[in-house]
């Protein structure tokens, strides 16, 4: 069977679409608030649990994830604010557990377990 642009497999095809672009924007989203818009501060304070440039860092997530419920089907204003909250949450402590990690076992840019820890923690971001 051909999927066609129009009846039931039309509207999977959009579905697939949508779901395509928000992964898209989100995956740009993630790289605009980790490396190019993150502060110097935010790098350097978000392992002290607390800190502002950890909140601030998470919070700055959170603004620019809000977008994407534009092109996404309704799915309420309380879902929204829930999910919202859920990638606050989860963010903030991802990024503290691995400061903490690599704080404590004093890895640096130049050894290969602080890359090792850096990847799957943009992992667990995704």
């Amino acid at each position: 069977m051909m999927i066609g642009a129009t009846g039931a497999s039309g509207a999977l095809v959009g579905d697939v679409r949508i779901v395509l672009i928000a992964m898209s924007y989100l995956l740009i989203k993630h790289c605009a608030a980790d490396f190019l818009l993150q502060t110097e501060n935010q790098r350097r304070t978000k392992g002290d649990y607390g800190a502002m440039g950890g909140i601030t860092h998470a919070a700055t997530h959170i603004l620019l994830t809000a977008p994407v419920f534009l092109i996404l089907p309704d799915i309420g204003l309380g879902a929204v604010c829930a999910l919202l909250a859920g990638e606050f949450v989860v963010h903030y402590h991802l990024d503290w557990a691995k400061e903490q990690v690599v704080r404590r076992n004093a890895w640096t840019s130049k050894d290969t377990p602080f890359w090792w820890a850096l990847g799957v923690d943009q992992l667990g971001h995704g």
